[in-house]
Parts: C-alpha cells; sequence; structure tokens
C-alpha cells in the first residue's frame, strides 16, 4: 500500500521568507527537533551558497554521530549540472538533494525570456540528474516549478525523463498556490499513473489552500498507486503567505474522517514534540503563531460560549478533536534561564555556570578551563541571534563545542 512522508522545508524555504532568517545554530535546532518528531526528511539548506557550507557539513557529522538521526538531510539546488559539481566540491558527502527547474509557459516565456524551451529545460534537468547520480546520491528529486501552471502533457513528458535519468521523486510544486484540492488530486493522480514514481507536493499558501491541496494532492498520488512526499514548513512560515504548516498536515492526516485509514502514514510522527517545535519557530522567526492556529494556536483549545464550555467540561470529545497533552502543550520553550539571569553576549562565567548548572547537572563537573570556552562560544551565538538563546540551545553548545564552532564560522570562503 502506499505511504505517505513528510519533508520539512523550514530551512529552506522558510528561511526565504522576505525580512525573516536564522542563525545557524537556530536551522540546526529546527532539524534537531524535526528529527526528535519523526519527520522523514528536512530539506536542511543550500549546498551552492558559500555561507551554508560550514552549517551543512557540521549537521551531516551530527548525522553521522548518531545526533540527527534517522532523519534525511537534503539539499536544494538548481537542476544544472553547474550547481550538482559546486555542491559535491564543497559537501561531498552530501547524500540526498532536489534539484529544480521551472516548467511552465508563463515561466519560460516570462522569467527565462526565451533563453530556454521547453526541449533544453528537459535536457538541463537530465544531465543535472545524471551528475547527481554519478556523484553518489543516494536519493534525487526532481522539482517542477510552477508545475500547477504547467500544461499536464509537458509535465509528463518532463517526469519520465527525470525518471529514466535515475530521479527517485518528482516534486510537484504549486509555486502560486493557484491549485483547489479538485485540481491538484486529479494531476497528481494523473501523474502517479502515467510517471510511474513517488510525488512530492510543495504547495503555498496563497488563496489559504496550502494545507488542503498538499492533503489531496497526496491523496491523488495515492489513488494513482505511488507514495506521495508532503512538503511542509513549520507554522507556515514561507515566501509570500507561507507554505503548508506542518502540525496542521499531520493532524489532518491524522486526524481527518477516515484518512489515517485509507492514506496512512510511512513513518511514525510523534505529534507530542508539536508544542516545543511550533514555539521555538515563533521565538527563532520572531513571528508570532496566530491564536487560531491549529494545534498549537493559544485559542486552539480555549472554549468561550456557554454551550461549548459545558460541552468540553462534560466531555473534552465533544468539541476537541485531539487533546491538549497530545500536542505536548504545557512544556514551553523557556527563555529566562533562573531568576534574572539570562545568558547573552555580556555573560560573566559565575552567572553562566550558574544558569548552565540547573540546565546539565554534568556541567559542573567541567573544568573552568572547558567552562570558559562554552560561555565564549555562547557569547558567539548570542551576537549572531541578537537574543537569548533557548535551553536547548545552551545544552547543544555545552554537549558538542567544536560542532558548534562550526556553525559560528562565517569566514568568506576562498
Amino acid at each position: 500500500m502506499p505511504r505517505i512522508f513528510i519533508i520539512d522545508v523550514t530551512n529552506r524555504d522558510g528561511v526565504q521568507t522576505a525580512k525573516l532568517g536564522l542563525s545557524k545554530l537556530e536551522k540546526t535546532m529546527i532539524n534537531i527537533y524535526l528529527n526528535e518528531m519523526g519527520i522523514f526528511q528536512s530539506e536542511f539548506g543550500f549546498p551552492t551558497t558559500r555561507h551554508e557550507t560550514n552549517y551543512l557539513q557540521a549537521n551531516l557529522e551530527l548525522a553521522e554521530m548518531g545526533v540527527l538521526q534517522p532523519i534525511n538531510l537534503g539539499g536544494w539546488i538548481r537542476a544544472i549540472v553547474e550547481d550538482v559539481e559546486t555542491t559535491f566540491k564543497r559537501i561531498p558527502n552530501i547524500k540526498h538533494l532536489n534539484l529544480s527547474i521551472s516548467t511552465s509557459d508563463q515561466m519560460i516565456n516570462g522569467k527565462f525570456q526565451g533563453k530556454k524551451s521547453k526541449n533544453s529545460i528537459i535536457k538541463e534537468m537530465v544531465e543535472a540528474t545524471k551528475a547527481a547520480r554519478a556523484h553518489g546520491a543516494e536519493s534525487i528529486g526532481v522539482n517542477a516549478e510552477d508545475a500547477s501552471r504547467t500544461d499536464i502533457s509537458y509535465l509528463i513528458e518532463f517526469g519520465l525523463a527525470a525518471k529514466e535519468a535515475g530521479a527517485d521523486r518528482l516534486r510537484y510544486c504549486d509555486t502560486l498556490g493557484y491549485d483547489n484540492p479538485f485540481t491538484i488530486h486529479d494531476n497528481c493522480q494523473m501523474l502517479a499513473e502515467k510517471v510511474e514514481i513517488p510525488i512530492e507536493l510543495h504547495c503555498h499558501n496563497d488563496l489559504g489552500m496550502a494545507v488542503a491541496n498538499s492533503i489531496a494532492g497526496a491523496m491523488g498520488v495515492m489513488d494513482g498507486g505511488q507514495d506521495a512526499y508532503i512538503n511542509t514548513t513549520i507554522n507556515g512560515i514561507g515566501e509570500r503567505a507561507g507554505n503548508a504548516d506542518l502540525i496542521a498536515v499531520v493532524l489532518a492526516l491524522c486526524k481527518s474522517r477516515n484518512c489515517a485509514k485509507k492514506y496512512p502514514l510511512g513513518w511514525s510522527i510523534k505529534l507530542k514534540h508539536a508544542s516545543k517545535i511550533a514555539k521555538f519557530a515563533e521565538y527563532a522567526f520572531k513571528v508570532p503563531i496566530p491564536i487560531n492556529q491549529p494545534g498549537v494556536g493559544s485559542n486552539a483549545f480555549a472554549h468561550a460560549s456557554g454551550i461549548h464550555a459545558d460541552g468540553v467540561l462534560k466531555d473534552p470529545g465533544n468539541y476537541e478533536l485531539y487533546s491538549f497533552e497530545e500536542l505536548g502543550r504545557g512544556d514551553p520553550i523557556r527563555v529566562e534561564t533562573g531568576r534574572e539571569i539570562i545568558t547573552g553576549q555580556y555573560s560573566g562565567i559565575s552567572g553562566f555556570s550558574h544558569v548552565m548548572g540547573k540546565i546539565d547537572v554534568s556541567f559542573s563537573n567541567k573544568s573552568r578551563e572547558e567552562a570558559n570556552e562554552i560561555l565564549e562560544l555562547v557569547r558567539y551565538a548570542n551576537v549572531e541571534a541578537q537574543k537569548p538563546l533557548v535551553e536547548d540551545e545552551l545544552e547543544f553548545i555545552a554537549k558538542y563545542p567544536q560542532i558548534t564552532k562550526k556553525l559560528l564560522t562565517m569566514t568568506p570562503l576562498e
């Protein structure tokens, strides 16, 4: 039976959001939280971007150490041979890639300005896919940007060429949120039947349907006999109106009528981590979670009307599809770490040791020299993030100081 897998793209699409961004340490924490939650893959960055190099290598090292396991770490590049060569030159041990190119007439005419044709787009994609496979990529997704505005017959031709070149998946990108649940279901079912490889759904929220389209598209793929991969971002953070929200997608897959029976997940997801990851993204991005956000908004379990309040007090199942506890609510990430003492870029060793002793009792066994080294890394991390670090970040730095040094290294590459 076909299954559904989640590929979260917060560290790729989310960080591209205008006016927003994450430090490399924050991106690493996102990967750790996604792994704890049981997400299949994180699209963790851009292998051809110079300032990502140390971060990507550090996270792959964490994977080799078993810290980031079993999650897969995938990079995003353009579907051109040059990007493939640059990727494996800088990040030779990367195993998972998504190669992207635009496919719609609008993009061919309006973006490429006549410099590319439908034939040349397929040719470039095929060459890039073969190059990635030759370099040892274990999984390759080929992305059809603006797929929802691409003629379906050309999309099938594109997908078949990708499959023949060695691609494992075809990413159907509803780049402008143009689809609706009915059109995306039908398109993706046809692609699954005709191309006969798994299909990814990458949906934007310009018309407010990213979650619905992601679910309907996945259903179409599975009705066509293939595994479906849904792209999400934490709290729906993404370009313009955002992407499909991770937690809303998982809730819909697990809790909507008959969905879990007919369209099961292929990877065990632990919903109890939902609140923690949402709160961290809220703090790191500095974007408040909307009060009506499914599952994690402050009003998600608030009942004001007399009828609702009476009903939920008698039995929460009267007005709640899922419980407060299922999402791990009640355990917020704390920023203040002991009275008024907060670790920052100007912290001293006494206050810092007090804070760390409360977070990790083994910290008291460290020598003063080791403690000073960790404090110095915390100071630099605070300078980069421009806000106090949460406890999990402090604990990460104390456990993995050498990895942290790589995450904080921003010296331009030669």
